[in-house]
């Protein structure tokens, strides 16, 4: 069943039950006021006749006619009427009583205890109607004098007007009922409708997304209820799914062209390889040839073998497979250390490369570290800023911060765009895509294992860059527990 559906039954049945408790009790609350009211009536005027209704003569208390008769005549315009009973349970007024029965003998030993009944009565009737209503009321109110009963008054009334307004206020409610819940089912369907309309456009939207297409949304109104929430969510979630529909895009472009550019890395070397192999095995390679060939051969293995260890260095780190042996170290002396390692491949750059400040009695600067993955990243950062940089200068400082050791690597390369900054830590990026026979950095892996690795020593690292003005790293280590002991 449609929710549609399902939300007009639902309010239909809970607005009648509602209208119908409510007005089951209004009406016997009416008819409970009604008899009240009309038992006090009667009461007071048995009251009216017990005070004026009997004449003394010495001790002896007699009925005073006249005044009954009045009284009698005065009630019967009323559709009033009343009898009046002697201390023997026998009817004395009026004067044709004899036609009228005695009081119960239960009621009797009531009245004798000094208490007023009050009783309805339905009459019997010869033929069963298809709805009686009680259309009597009675009182019976004992009247004692010296502490002996003197007589019980009874006094009836017809309360038949009563009972037909009581059936025109429960016609009237049936027939607002009726009206109440055309109303509500038409204004219930239509705010229903609405909510359906709602609903079935998330579900169009959905088909949409599962059809791939990201840019669909959906309209968001200013109320604050469940559906505005979730359109509200849907839309993130949308524009989320398009962000990482992109990511992904761009992320297999950029592993469909490393696969190109591995393949040409690759192919070079190896090509390289098996003509030198062809030649010496064939001594197409003069003697004092075979030297150089054979260390040729040895540097292009070398380049294949980083090549390769690059990409399973990153997919270890990636999926957190190498444990690192963090320890107290002084990083003045490894980044010393890497400045002379690398002074010769800057200077076939043009560049010098020098650790700050330079003399032999630096500072001690202490680092909480994995040694050989902290000069894996240093290293990998100085060789990126080498391979920018042409006739400039790379420079490496270290200094103390709040628990933690800082690390810097400048140079005054060619710079990288904003776009380029912000893109560089992504796995297979080349900030210079020209440059894919370069010395180093053939695979565009060496920044993103640089980013993990820092990442998996609970570090940071930051890098600003202008155009022609060079680039900066920071790296920030922090102290290990003995450290801060």
């Amino acid at each position: 069943m449609k929710i549609i559906y399902q939300q007009i039954i639902s309010f239909v049945t809970l607005l009648t039950i509602t209208l119908v408790i409510t007005s089951v009790s209004f009406i016997q609350s009416t008819r409970r006021l009604v008899y009240s009211n009309t038992w006090t009536q009667l009461e007071s005027y048995a009251d009216a006749l017990q005070e004026n209704g009997w004449n003394r003569i010495g001790n002896v208390l007699q009925p005073n006619r006249t005044f009954i008769l009045e009284m009698q005549n005065l009630l019967i315009s009323q559709d009033v009427h009343f009898v009046i009973y002697n201390s023997e349970n026998l009817p004395i007024f009026p004067t044709n009583a004899g036609a009228i029965s005695s009081i119960s003998g239960s009621t009797w030993n009531q009245l004798l205890n000094g208490k007023t009944i009050r009783v309805s009565k339905t009459p019997k009737k010869t033929v069963p109607t298809e709805r009686q209503h009680i259309d009597q009321t009675a009182i019976y109110k004992p009247y004692f004098y010296n502490n002996k009963l003197l007589c019980v008054i009874a006094v009836t009334s017809s309360v038949q007007g009563v009972q037909k307004n009581i059936q025109n206020i429960e016609s009237n409610l049936l027939l607002a009922i009726v009206i109440s819940s055309a109303v509500a089912v038409v204004i219930i369907y239509l705010l229903s409708n609405l909510q359906s309309r709602r609903i079935n456009r998330m579900r169009r939207a959905t088909k949409e997304i599962s059809a791939g297409n990201y840019d669909v949304v959906i309209p968001v109104t200013n109320t604050k209820d469940e559906l505005n929430g979730l359109s509200h969510d849907f839309n993130n979630m949308s524009k989320n799914l398009k962000e990482a529909n992109l990511e992904i895009e761009r992320q297999e472009e950029r592993r469909r062209q490393f696969m190109a550019d591995a393949a040409h890395e690759m192919r070079t070397p190896l090509t390289t390889i098996n003509g030198l192999l062809e030649g010496l095995a064939y001594d197409a390679i003069p003697e004092e040839e075979k030297g150089k060939s054979i260390d040729l051969m040895r540097k292009e293995t070398s380049r294949l073998i980083k090549l390769v260890n690059e990409n399973l260095d990153y997919e270890r780190i990636r999926t957190n497979q190498i444990k690192l042996n963090k320890t107290t170290f002084d990083s003045t002396e490894a980044l010393q250390n890497i400045a002379f390692q690398l002074e010769k491949k800057a200077a076939e750059s043009g560049d010098t490369i020098k650790y700050l400040p330079e003399h032999e009695s630096a500072k001690k600067i202490p680092i909480y570290a994995d040694y050989d993955r902290f000069v894996e990243v240093v290293i990998n950062i100085a060789n990126n800023a080498i391979q920018f940089t042409k006739d400039g200068n790379i420079t490496l400082k270290n200094e103390r911060g709040f628990k933690e050791t800082k690390v810097t690597i400048s140079d005054t390369g060619i710079g990288m765009t904003e776009e380029q900054t912000k893109n560089i830590w992504d796995r297979y990026y080349k900030a210079d895509p020209s440059r894919k026979n370069t010395k180093y950095g053939e695979s565009g892996l060496g920044l993103s294992i640089v980013q993990q690795l820092v990442k998996l020593h609970g570090g940071e690292i930051e890098v600003q860059s202008k155009i022609d003005q060079g680039t900066t790293f920071t790296l920030l280590f922090p102290d290990g527990e003995e450290d801060n002991g």
